[in-house]
């Protein structure tokens, strides 16, 4: 049930039988037609931008458009009032049957309440963290897995056919000095002396790593070149790291469906392929490109290299693919990764950036509308830095990774529900404060706290009816007489219900998880607000001592509240909380 939806549906029906009269001409375009919540809610429940949209193209007043609309909508039963505002907005006021009616929705559709068809079972492959193998993933990784996976589960939860990819950078320079790095704690376990030079990794985490390494091939690689053992120490050390990164992984909730290695693309044929394709569609050729911007004469050697023309698909300029050495350049095995998921079939790529990415953007755009002539979007989501603090001072954790703080030393702190809220509380482009006493403060300033207690005191409802001897499960509270819910409190609680489908789909057509969080904490305080209300009105309190009925009724509101929080907490990828 999409009430939004449903009343557009009516204005629509309405627009079509005025030009039917003769009152609007006929096949007027309709796509930009909205019926949404007002800014005010004093105006009414829903406002619709009908006669302003459709006037122009009309040759009418908005106004007339609107005086004429209104009486339409105003026979539907479902509309109480329809009153025209300033130069031909349409106010909506519903009646009360409608909400109670949201509430029996959810009630019979449960954490489906709000599932939509939006996506029509598109293919849509979001990669996500995709942390070179080096290490353990610090605290900016985290938030990009955060928001990776809840806009993966957004998309799910909108009809998209959803692929969860990482892609292993392990075929560049950085595995090598990886390996080398292993190799120093490789000596180390065997008691040796180590130092760690610059551009080494010299984070403890890699000790069991080289004790790993000496368990498994003991002192056969001690005094040797590298030639002898750089290649076999590459490998393990980077299935180490994944093991690692996997774990990781799993402490904050997150499964992916596919690991895709960049190595897998190099010696195979599939850059050269990836470079054909695009030289076909005339867009490789041999070129010298401009200095870089602040370089001067004397600091540029131009060279000519092979070149994408990247240009004709709307970057600044164009990007070298191969050196003048004949290596493939860092771009080059992109371009063939995103060509992969080209052919395998996806309708749309969804690729999450670490903010120190940006520059790539518009390349990797031109690359795919290349690639796919256009036909498959791509859109890049970065996020933004991630700054911890704790008493009122930034807050230096775990030195085991040697420069950065890790994911596990978060999660360690918090735990992963308060992790993941917490990180989805900003949006993703917009720079994050994640302040330690904060996040486990009990008051309305923690938006983790206020909605998990809304579900909290939901389930203490539910426990006292039953200790009163009241059946208040689910196939009861659906037999419920929901006319009673009349009150201006119930009511505005169960027409924030009825937002929900509407904000998924909003949420689910921007990419951004992080409304879900938004909504869920300004329904908490609709619920909230009528919980402290029914403090001093009786008659709003959910347990109605001696009146099993009208107690059925009272929680089958939150009972319904607590349905679409925990929809809503499951697409953040975090667990409701049953009492605190």
């Amino acid at each position: 049930m999409n009430l939004f939806s449903e009343i557009r549906a009516l204005v629509i029906e309405a627009l079509d039988a005025m030009a039917a009269a003769g009152e609007l001409p006929a096949g007027l375009d309709t796509a930009n037609v909205t019926v949404e919540p007002p800014r005010d809610a004093a105006h009414g429940d829903m406002a619709t931008n009908a006669a302003m949209v459709l006037a122009k193209p009309a040759g009418a007043k908005p106004r007339d458009i609107a005086e004429a609309l209104a009486p339409r909508l105003a026979a539907d039963p479902r509309i109480e009032t329809a009153e025209v505002a300033g130069p031909g907005f349409l106010n909506l006021r519903l009646s009360p049957v409608v909400w109670q009616g949201v509430v029996g929705a959810v009630l019979s559709e449960g954490t489906g309440f709000g599932r939509s068809t939006m996506g029509q079972g598109q293919k849509v492959n979001v990669e996500y963290v995709s942390a070179n193998p080096t290490g353990p993933l610090h605290v900016g990784h985290t938030r990009g897995a955060v928001f990776g996976d809840a806009l993966a589960s957004l998309l799910d939860f909108s009809g998209h056919d959803v692929t969860r990819e990482y892609y292993i950078n392990d075929g560049g320079a950085q595995v090598d000095v990886l390996a080398r790095s292993v190799y120093l704690r490789y000596l180390e376990a065997h008691g040796q002396e180590v130092e760690f030079a610059d551009g080494t990794y010299p984070g403890d985490y890699l000790i069991a790593v080289g004790e790993a390494l000496k368990a498994k091939v003991g002192d056969a690689y001690v005094g040797k070149g590298e030639q002898f053992w750089l290649a076999e120490v590459r490998e393990f050390a980077t299935e180490q790291m994944m093991d690692l990164i996997r774990e990781d992984l799993a402490m904050l909730g997150v499964k992916m469906d596919v690991f895709f290695s960049e190595k897998s693309l190099y010696g195979t044929g599939r850059i050269e392929a990836a470079l054909e394709a695009l030289e076909q569609k005339g867009l490789i050729y041999e070129g010298v490109l401009e200095p870089p911007k602040g370089k001067t004469p004397e600091d540029w050697e131009p060279r000519e290299q092979t070149l994408f023309r990247s240009t004709d698909h709307g970057d600044d300029v164009d990007r070298p693919v191969k050196k003048s050495d004949g290596a493939w350049t860092y771009f080059a095995p992109d371009i063939a990764y995103h060509y992969d998921k080209i052919t395998r079939g996806f309708d749309q790529l969804i690729d999450v950036f670490g903010a120190d990415h940006g520059g790539y953007v518009k390349r990797m755009k031109a690359a795919v509308s290349a690639l796919s002539d256009g036909k498959v979007p791509l859109d890049i989501k970065l996020t933004q830095l991630v700054k911890l603090f704790k008493n009122g001072e930034p807050y230096k954790m775990s030195k085991r990774a040697g420069t950065f703080i890790t994911l596990r030393d978060v999660v360690d702190e918090v735990g992963p529900d308060v992790t993941r809220f917490v990180m989805l509380t900003r949006k993703n482009d917009a720079p994050l404060d994640f302040d330690f006493d904060k996040v486990l403060e009990q008051s309305r300033e923690n938006p983790v706290f206020y909605v998990q207690y809304a579900h909290a005191r939901v389930n203490s409802v539910l426990r006292k009816a039953a200790e009163a001897g009241i059946d208040a499960g689910d196939d009861a509270l659906r037999g419920a007489d929901l006319s009673g819910l009349d009150h201006p409190a119930e009511l505005a609680l169960a027409k924030k219900l009825a937002e929900w489908p509407r904000l998924v789909e909003i949420a689910a057509r921007t990419h951004e998880p992080h409304r879900v969080a938004f909504y869920l904490y300004e329904l908490a305080g609709d619920f909230h607000a009528l919980w402290n209300r029914g403090n001093d009105e009786t008659s709003l309190r959910f347990l109605q001592e001696g009146d099993a009925d009208t107690t059925r009724t009272k929680i089958a509101l939150a009972r319904a509240t607590t349905i679409v929080i925990s929809a809503g907490l499951g697409i953040l990828g975090v667990t409701p909380a049953e009492e605190m």
